[in-house]
Formats: structure tokens, C-alpha cells, sequence
């Protein structure tokens, strides 16, 4: 400790004793060489590029250039001590930024030694915490955050992001990053450059699915598949068969007609063993999904408070609502436990490195996450009502259950509707637990300042009652925004609508973190980065997977492909091509010939066939016109 100065502060109440340490020059000096601190030598006099004269409609969202750039642009080189001519020391005070003091003084920290035990050294701040020792270890704040400091010496850097860059009200405004990286340091400031870029990506995927959206809502009137299914003369003459055993009725088409509309746009083993869970966990929501079917039908069957909107809450939207909030919760739960079990089995493998430690956890827990999260979706999109077998030989799960069969209309509709509730509600909770619990949290703790006077409340004491950021802060942020990049690249031919939603939640997310980075957190030790890290690796395999995911979603779970061959090939209305597809995609079955176990109890109005939809293994049939396909088959 003899290359800090150190000074001893009691608190206001008498119950925590502060220790303020402060790294002399010749301590800075010495330890920017050994951890090749990079700093100025030189100003830049490279000139600058040519302006653009479009550069004059972006100033409304530029900042003062004393904010975005607060100094001027340096090259620099590695410090060494026995060369300090070289260097642009102009201010000892000011030569080196807050975030390599406080990455110096924490560097020192991690390997001071503080006594002997069994003839072996004991070192670092890290076990003087864990044992109890000292309850907190963190570099303060430079001022308050709502007011600049009274130290003309303070340069206020905290008050200045908090202004210019924290406030909601600045969301159009462009990022200070020199500031941020300059307060915050490069890990920091990295993770704030590639979250802006990437939502300034998501403007054009945004601007690409509105319009996707809106030409769907225009010309939904005009879709004669839509109009074929709500017609009472063709969608109300089509009777199909029950979708569940005994309990179901047999019902007529246009009864969809509103969904229609809408749809018509050992460490291994323990990993092992946890993914299963998350499978487990999805069956059981569909066998949720299949045991209250019979139910929801029953129910609204019977119910006539129902009634009036029979038609548009039907037993099938019913069950895709309560099914996907349900999942949801799970995979709220779930998540809980496994940030406990993936962080618990990479510290038993005990990596080498603080690198080597955030990557391994990082594979662990998106490996997690991805189950987590899209096994629901997944099975939507490539498993729901393509093994539901036909009337006579329908397949159960576990033979008890009968498969889920598709809307008439697809399943793209209940893919839409996971999608939205999974990915809203997780950006609602995520907001939720990054700004809401921490300022209760910190105005609970504060409660004892109210009876003290400002300059009796130290700041040493103010930051001590803000929360920790912790070594994996910026993990679960990149965590969430990866989750959001699966949720609008894997899935967005079903829901275009997606890109929207994360870009309003982006420009919320930036603010956020700012906000409660400045106001409600302590400040971070400084850290150097050069990349996101494993990260890149993930986005760019989530990116070819899209390709792959949303191919299969327009071939096998939209009927894009029967539409474009009955267009072609069979259509026999040349002022209408696509008027009779509903009737040929739809097969027959002859009601005599149901067996026991699946014929309903009642049939008051006397039908003799029923119809139904065409599952994934007869799409081929399909195709070629699938109308004769179960009767031929019984």
C-alpha cells in the first residue's frame, strides 16, 4: 500500500468507516508503463475530411462540439516512464483521464499484498471482500450528477453526461463517445458505439417492415382468400372436422374470419441437463395448449356471455394467448435460474483469464437464452400441425393428447402472437429491472440523507448507497440486445413488425443505460476492450441462421408456395386466379367413417362430410389439390 496515499473518513452515522486512496504521479507514472497505457505524443494534423453539404440537415441532432469532442484528437504511443519528453504533459493533474486513474488504482488494488497465512501471501481487494473485510471497493464519482460541482478544479464530466446524453429528453441526439469513453473507459464506451450503430441499422429494417405492414392492412380487403373464408355462402357452407376428440363440435369456416384477416401479413451434462429443462418446460406448454383446447371450446360453446365475440376470440386465439403468457413466465423463471447455474459451473472450470472467464459464461448462458427463448417459436413455425395426422389416424402425444392442428388460415398468425408477447414482455421486464428496481433501491437507501444536511452527506457516501454495477454489467446488456437480434432476424418473415418494436425499445434501451449508468449506479472500474468480443462470433451465426429459419418459415409454415402453383397451375378464373384456392386446400371426410374415439358426441344439424387442412407431409398433395386426399386414404 505504500504507492497510495491513503486518508480515513468516518461516516455521518458512525457505522462505516471510508478509505479514500489516491495514486500519487510517480505511482501513475510507473504503472502506465506497465500496462502500456496508451497517450498523446502528438496532436493530430491530418486535415479533416471535406464536409458534406448535406451535413447541415443533421445539426438538430448533433451535439456542442466542446461536449462531443472534449479534447483535441492526439496520436498517441505507449507511456514509458524514462521518456516522459516525448509525451504532451501539460498538467500532471489533468494528463491522464478519469478512467486510467481509476484503472491504475484498481490494478494495484487486485495484486496488493496484505499479509501472510501458513507461509503463503495473501493479495487483493477482491478477498478482502469476500471475507468481509471491507464491505465495497469503487472509484467515485467526479460531482453531482444534477448540478455542476463547487470545485473550480472539477470538471464536472458526470454533470455534462447527464445533460447532454442521460436525459430522455436527448434521444435524437447523436452520443458524446470521446466523453463516455473518457469517464467510463473503452469497454464501456464500446458497448454504447455498437449499440447505436445497431439501432441505426434497425431504422431501415424498421422502415422496411412498416411498409410491409401497411401494404398487408391496405390490401387485406382485397385478399380473396379472406373474402372466400368470411363469405357465409363458401366459408359458411365449408363444415370442418372437430379439432379435438369427443368434447369438440364441428364448426364452419368463416367462424375464423376475423384471425384470418390478421394472419394474412459433467460440466457438459449439467449444460446438457439444463437445456432439457427448457425442452421439458416447452412440452409441457404444449400439452397446456392441447389439454385446455377441449376446454376454451366447451367453454365458449356453452357460455352465452361469450357469445358476442365468439368470432373473434376464438378457442384457437383463446388458447395461443394464454399458452404464450404463460410461456413467457416460465421463461422468466427459467432465466433466473440459469444465470445461477451457468455463472456456478464456470467458476468450478476456473479460467485463466478474465477474457476466458466472460466468454466461456457467455457461450453458457446464450446457449441457454436461445432455448429459452425460441424453442416456443420454433416449434410454432416448424412443428405445430405438421404431424397431426387425419381423421382415423390422428397423432397423439403420448396417446393421450391429439397434436395441435393450424388455424385454417396457417400458423403464422400464433407465430406472431408468441413472437409479440415473448419479445414486448421481455423488453417491458427489462426495462423494469434496469431502471425502476434501482432507483427504488436507491431512494430506500437515501432516506437517511433527508435528515442530514448536503455537505454532512459526503460524496463518498452518496455513491456508497447507489447500486453496483458489477464486473457483468455489460454482459447482460449485450445478452439482452443479442436475444433482440434473434428475435427480429430469426423470425421476421412472420412478424415484419419486429424491427419497429426493437428500434423504439433501442432508443429507450440507450437512454436508459445512460441514465441509470450516471445517476443510479457507482461508477465502474474502467477496462480496456478493442471489440465486443465472442459476441461477433454469435451475431454473425444468428444472421446466417435467419436465412435459413426464414426460408423454411415462407416454404413450410406459410402456404406461400401452394398460393403461387394453384396460381400458375390450376386456376380457372382468369378475372379471379386465386378465387376457389380455400376450397381445393381444404380435404374431405366422409363423417360416417370417424371412429368412435373421435367422433363428437353430437352432430344436431346431420352433416355427412367435414373438411380439413392439409398438415406439412401431404403439402405435396396439397399441391396438386388435396380435396380427395383423406377419402382416399380411409
Amino acid at each position: 500500500m505504500s504507492a497510495l496515499t491513503s486518508v480515513g473518513q468516518e461516516s455521518e452515522d458512525g457505522k462505516i468507516y471510508f478509505v479514500k486512496i489516491h495514486a500519487p504521479w510517480e505511482v501513475l507514472i510507473t504503472y502506465a508503463e506497465v500496462l502500456n497505457i496508451k497517450v498523446p505524443i502528438r496532436e493530430n494534423d491530418i486535415p479533416s475530411m471535406v464536409e458534406n453539404p448535406l451535413d447541415c440537415m443533421l445539426t438538430p441532432f448533433r451535439l456542442p462540439e466542446k461536449v462531443m469532442h472534449p479534447e483535441p484528437d492526439y496520436f498517441t504511443a505507449p507511456f514509458s516512464k524514462d521518456k516522459q519528453e516525448l509525451y504532451l504533459i501539460n498538467d500532471e493533474s489533468t494528463f491522464f483521464s478519469p478512467s486510467m486513474r481509476n484503472r491504475i488504482v484498481n490494478y494495484i488494488l487486485t495484486r496488493c499484498p496484505y499479509g501472510t497465512e501458513e507461509g503463503k501471501k495473501k493479495f487483493g481487494i477482491k478477498r478482502l471482500l469476500n471475507n468481509g473485510t471491507y464491505s465495497a471497493a469503487y472509484p467515485l464519482h467526479d460531482c453531482q450528477y444534477w448540478k455542476k460541482a463547487s470545485d473550480p478544479n472539477c470538471d464536472n464530466e458526470r454533470y455534462t453526461l447527464y445533460m447532454e446524453w442521460a436525459r430522455f429528453l436527448r434521444f435524437y441526439k447523436e452520443q458524446p463517445l470521446d466523453l463516455i469513453r473518457k469517464y467510463y473507459g473503452e469497454k464501456i464506451g464500446i458497448y454504447f458505439a455498437w449499440l447505436g450503430f445497431y439501432t441505426e441499422m434497425l431504422f431501415l429494417a424498421a422502415v422496411v417492415g412498416v411498409i410491409c405492414f401497411l401494404y398487408g392492412l391496405f390490401t387485406m380487403d382485397e385478399n380473396m382468400s379472406s373474402k372466400e373464408i368470411c363469405d357465409p355462402a363458401i366459408g359458411g357452407e365449408i363444415i370442418m372436422c372437430p379439432l379435438c376428440d369427443r368434447e369438440c363440435e364441428y364448426w364452419r369456416l368463416n367462424t375464423t374470419c376475423e384471425s384470418s384477416e390478421v394472419c394474412t401479413c459433467f460440466f457438459r451434462t449439467t449444460v446438457l441437463f439444463w437445456v432439457s429443462l427448457i425442452i421439458a418446460s416447452m412440452i409441457a406448454v404444449i400439452v397446456y395448449r392441447l389439454a385446455v383446447y377441449a376446454a376454451f371450446a366447451s367453454l365458449m360453446e356453452n357460455t352465452q356471455t361469450l357469445q358476442p365475440i365468439s368470432g373473434l376470440l376464438t378457442p384457437q386465439l383463446a388458447t395461443s394467448v394464454t399458452a404464450s403468457c404463460l410461456n413467457f413466465v416460465i421463461i422468466m423463471i427459467l432465466n433466473f435460474i440459469y444465470e445461477k447455474i451457468a455463472i456456478w459451473i464456470t467458476d468450478m472450470e476456473i479460467p485463466r483469464t478474465h477474457m476466458e472467464y466472460e466468454n466461456r459464461l457467455t457461450m453458457k448462458m446464450f446457449l441457454f437464452q436461445f432455448v429459452n427463448y425460441y424453442s416456443s417459436c420454433f416449434y410454432v413455425a416448424f412443428f405445430k400441425g405438421k404431424f397431426v395426422g387425419y381423421p382415423g389416424a390422428y397423432t397423439y402425444m403420448f396417446n393421450r393428447w391429439r397434436n395441435e392442428e393450424c388455424d385454417p388460415a396457417g400458423c403464422l398468425i400464433e407465430l406472431t402472437t408468441q413472437l409479440t408477447i415473448v419479445m414486448a414482455g421481455k423488453q417491458i421486464w427489462g426495462n423494469i429491472q434496469e431502471a425502476i428496481v434501482p432507483w427504488i433501491c436507491n431512494w430506500w437507501g437515501r432516506r437517511k440523507a433527508r435528515s442530514n444536511p448536503e455537505n454532512l452527506y459526503s460524496r463518498w457516501e452518496q455513491d456508497h448507497d447507489l447500486q453496483t454495477f458489477g464486473a457483468l454489467g455489460l454482459f447482460y446488456e449485450y445478452l439482452e440486445m443479442v436475444i433482440q437480434f434473434g428475435f427480429i432476424t430469426l423470425f421476421v418473415a412472420s412478424f415484419p413488425l419486429a424491427p419497429l418494436l426493437a428500434l423504439m425499445n433501442n432508443i429507450l434501451e440507450i437512454r436508459v443505460d445512460s441514465w441509470k449508468l450516471t445517476t443510479q449506479y457507482r461508477r465502474p472500474v474502467a477496462a480496456k476492450a478493442h471489440s465486443i468480443g465472442v459476441w461477433q462470433e454469435i451475431l454473425n451465426g444468428m444472421a446466417i441462421l435467419s436465412v435459413v429459419t426464414n426460408a423454411f418459415i415462407v416454404a413450410f409454415t406459410s402456404d406461400m408456395i401452394p398460393r403461387l402453383v394453384y396460381y400458375y397451375a390450376y386456376s380457372e378464373n382468369e378475372d379471379s386466379p386465386m378465387s376457389g384456392y380455400i376450397n381445393n386446400s381444404l380435404s374431405v371426410f366422409e363423417i360416417s367413417d370417424f371412429p368412435e374415439r373421435n367422433k363428437p358426441k353430437e352432430n344436431p344439424e346431420g352433416f355427412e362430410q367435414c373438411r380439413l387442412v392439409c398438415n406439412f407431409g401431404q403439402n405435396f398433395l396439397r399441391i396438386l389439390g388435396c380435396s380427395a386426399l383423406v377419402t382416399m386414404e380411409v
